[in-house]
């Protein structure tokens, strides 16, 4: 008799859609699956600004200690949620193919962007890269899944826009015709990714998730993760980076780091070999701290701490 792999996820739409799109490619595979889904500890706190929660593993954690507990086998997660250190014990497994990677702002018309607007977003990086275009613009915290934050921003009437990935809106078919692709703004580190981790003692589940691997993917969200690590440092700061396959044989690159007010933005370009995606990410994350970064990173935790 074989095993069921246990698929550990959040419990929200679109955390769903994305563990059952990886419950049946393994059943596609010949696997027999569960889903377990799971409130996360930033699902159920939707008050307070990220970064003041601790913003590392706040999605994650959850199903973290379910799979040391041994409760599930394997965790579906929107990558960008995932902290770039995993859990001592907790492996990657595999990274799906890349789905949308933009930003877009959904509104309520757009004259407001030639005088003063209101923009929603619990994102540092986002408010930095609009305040940096926009800077007579305000700013306010939206929390909470999809679906709430969609609510929030239709309930606000004196807000004028919100900002969403729009991997998430695509894949749960809630993108309003109301929307504006901001390709200007250099997305989250992972953005669009799905990642599957597992318990590296358990060699089945590794083994049937390995084979749903995107070698391409995998290799951008690698740079653009050793990128956010290197700058990091374990503060929490308005960090972009993409990474693309050029041809089959380049990746070109955009990482940034801004100032929390947006006014302030270092920012390193590149194209590089594929083979070189190892260590490339924190070559360029240091050239980012040599030309100011260092200081901007430790002026943004002191105004954080």
């Amino acid at each position: 008799m074989s095993k069921t792999i246990r698929i550990g996820t959040r419990d929200s739409e679109l955390a769903l859609w994305q563990a059952n799109n990886v419950k049946n490619k393994l059943e596609a595979l010949g696997y027999k699956t569960q889903l377990l889904p799971v409130k996360s500890t930033g699902d159920l706190n939707l008050d307070q600004p990220l970064y003041e929660m601790g913003i590392t593993g706040i999605f994650t954690k959850t199903l973290d200690i379910a799979m040391v507990k041994g409760d599930i086998d394997i965790a579906v997660h929107s990558m960008k949620d995932v902290p770039t250190a995993l859990p001592k014990g907790i492996v990657q497994a595999a990274v799906l193919p890349r789905a949308n990677v933009h930003d877009i702002l959904l509104h309520k018309g757009l004259d407001f962007l030639q005088s003063n607007g209101i923009i929603a977003t619990g994102s540092l990086r986002r408010k930095a890269q609009w305040l940096h275009y926009h800077p007579s613009h305000t700013i306010v915290n939206l929390r909470g899944n999809v679906n709430t934050r969609l609510r929030k921003l239709d309930e606000n009437e004196d807000w004028n826009g919100a900002i969403f990935a729009a991997a998430g809106l695509e894949r749960i078919n809630l993108k309003p015709e109301t929307h504006q692709v901001l390709d200007w703004m250099t997305p989250a580190p992972a953005q669009g990714a799905m990642l599957i981790v597992v318990n590296e003692d358990n060699a089945y589940a590794r083994e049937a998730a390995e084979q749903l691997n995107d070698e391409k993917t995998a290799k951008c969200v690698h740079v653009e993760r050793d990128f956010l690590r290197k700058l990091e440092g374990g503060c929490t700061a308005p960090i972009g980076a993409l990474a693309e396959f050029k041809n089959e044989k380049d990746i070109t690159f955009t990482g940034n780091l801004y100032s929390l007010d947006g006014t302030q933005k270092i920012e390193e370009k590149a194209i590089f070999q594929a083979n070189d995606y190892k260590t490339i990410g924190s070559i360029l994350a240091q050239k980012v701290l040599d030309n100011g970064g260092r200081e901007l990173m430790r002026s943004i935790k002191a105004a954080l701490d």
